[in-house]
């Protein structure tokens, strides 16, 4: 029998995956156990900026999740990082933070969430954006 284009846009759904870039071990592990348990998407997560250099490369996310404040160089710089290496220059970002820069985070058409943020409103944003 065939797959019919419902059954494969689930399979299609099913694969993608959220990479979370976080420092705070436990909004990172609640980040994860959300996803996992409300969206159909995979999840995992990083600490640090240089980790989430070498993650990106063999696991190739369909989403970041950044963290502004990380070690070794902010959640932007850690972007665009990523952003410059061309096989990896079409993953979209959302930013979270307390001291979310506005103006740095628009100028690279990311979605910023200023912490403390909803949950639900997070979740919504991830459907929306890998559903696109």
């Amino acid at each position: 029998m065939p797959f019919t284009n419902s059954l494969s846009e689930e399979v299609q759904t099913a694969h993608k995956t959220i990479l979370i870039i976080e420092d705070d071990a436990s909004i990172g592990a609640c980040l994860v156990q959300a996803i996992v348990e409300e969206t159909p998407y995979l999840a995992f997560f990083v600490t640090d900026s240089l980790d989430a250099l070498q993650v990106v490369e063999d696991l190739k996310p369909d989403l970041l999740v950044i963290d502004y404040r990380l070690p070794h160089m902010n959640g932007l710089e850690l972007y665009d990082r990523i952003h410059a290496q061309k096989v990896l220059d079409d993953i979209p970002g959302i930013v979270i933070s307390a001291e979310l820069p506005l103006d740095e985070t628009q100028k690279r058409h990311l979605i910023g969430m200023q912490k403390p943020f909803d949950l639900d409103e997070l979740l919504n944003t991830i459907q929306e954006i890998l559903s696109r």
